[in-house]
């Protein structure tokens, strides 16, 4: 378990690295334009903000363990993309994006599989 607990965490840190520095690249227009509608709800700065927490959520799911400092740092980055990820679905769901609310819920699944590896029987 603990092989699969370290894939799901690389495949979750690669997609919100890549997702998080799309938000941080790209100004609100053009993420808007490239069909992230939802940021039409956001300021620029919040989509910057999310977009920072995401990169750093990444960050904390792989670093931590790898160089062993603060391995607990893992299942708490693991609990905060998921609440990112709940906050993620509520949006979409309320502008009535179902379809887009897919990947979003299969995130935080994946999210809180790692936070409760990490956290319970397969801690560092």
């Amino acid at each position: 378990m603990n092989v699969v607990l370290w894939i799901i965490a690389a495949l979750l840190a690669a997609a919100f690295l890549g997702a998080g520095a799309m938000k941080l690249i790209q100004p609100k227009e053009k993420l808007a334009a490239s069909g992230l509608a939802w940021t039409e709800d956001f300021t620029a700065g919040q989509i910057k903000t999310i977009g920072a927490l995401e990169v750093l959520g990444a960050i904390g799911l792989i670093l931590p363990a790898v160089l062993d400092v603060l391995p607990i740092l893992v299942p708490v980055a693991a609990a905060g993309l998921a609440v990112t990820m709940i906050g993620a679905v509520v949006v979409h769901v309320r502008r009535g994006e179902g379809p887009g609310a897919v990947p979003a819920a299969v995130l935080l699944v994946l999210s809180l599989v790692v936070a409760w590896g990490r956290f319970g029987p397969y801690a560092f």
